[in-house]
């Protein structure tokens, strides 16, 4: 097992066939063979809908026991309004994942740009509510990096509660100059907000979004690199996910990460080497 959990976006990519995934795999093959490269992977698709308890049954058998899915709350929940007033909701949303066990790991709560200081009794209230289950929160607002009272008070909040504060570095995608849509798109999309590399728990939360030319993303990755080493050595479990702007690449980042890393980490062992052979038949259980 290695000391940190690593990994991309999601599972569900086509594109990465013939990569990370043989070029006949079929999508219901694509969540074991990420498993048997990566230990982690954040639940996006959990924001946008519901699964189906068809679909999360379909994910207990598939997933490997090792891996951590950091399901987001979603957005009917976490952009939805006084977050009091989803507390049902969201105690349904965790009995929903529950046959996933502790597979699902930390949960993740991304709130809007317009979740402001002035809300925080309900992030505190929220996160009472949850009484230490695994949670951890991702804030946009612009008060909240102003370095001022209103960013110490969710800091407290968060430090006292033990509940993680999710880091999104987007600055290699800002570097980008390149006009292609997926690019665009994509700083159209994310935050351009500062980053706070500071742990609030055993479990920090980097979430990197890259250039799309991988060594372009180096002198970005380079103090994270430094800061992951110092968490896994104070015995810290960090979980890092790497995007690019469309995710074709976000396999080939993650590896470049972890390559980089166990120069700095003596003994930290490599990633197991895609499986790109014929996919055998006994991994599509649909």
């Amino acid at each position: 097992m290695r000391p940190y959990f690593l990994g991309c976006p999601s599972w569900s990519e086509p594109a990465w066939r013939g990569s990370l995934y043989p070029d006949g795999a079929r999508p219901a093959d694509f969540l074991p063979l990420y498993g048997q490269v990566f230990n982690a992977v954040e639940g996006n698709t959990t924001f946008y809908a519901l699964p189906s308890v068809a679909t999360v049954a379909r994910w207990a058998a598939l997933m490997p026991a090792h891996l951590r899915f950091c399901a987001k709350l979603p957005r009917t929940i976490s952009h939805a309004g006084d977050l009091r007033e989803q507390l049902v909701a969201s105690d349904d949303f965790r009995r929903l994942l529950a046959p996933l066990g502790v597979r699902v790991a930390p949960f993740w709560l991304q709130l809007p740009a317009s979740f402001g200081p002035s809300r925080l009794a309900e992030l505190s209230a929220f996160i009472e509510h949850w009484a230490g289950l695994s949670l951890a929160v991702e804030v946009r607002h612009p008060a909240f990096f102003a370095k001022g009272e209103e960013e110490r008070a969710l800091n407290r909040l968060l430090l006292e509660r033990g509940i993680e504060r999710i880091c999104l570095d987007a600055r290699a995608l800002f570097s980008c100059v390149a006009r292609e849509p997926a690019v665009l798109h994509a700083q159209a999309k994310k935050p351009r907000l500062p980053i706070r590399p500071t742990a609030f728990s055993q479990a920090p939360q980097l979430r990197f979004i890259g250039h799309p030319e991988l060594a372009a993303n180096d002198r970005f990755m380079a103090p994270w690199l430094d800061k992951v080493a110092r968490w896994i050595e104070d015995g810290r479990t960090p979980y890092v996910f790497l995007h690019t702007a469309d995710n074709r690449l976000a396999p080939q980042l993650a590896r470049r990460f972890h390559a980089q890393l166990m120069a700095r980490l003596p003994g930290l062992a490599g990633l197991p080497e895609p499986s790109v052979e014929p996919v055998r038949e006994q991994l599509g259980l649909l």
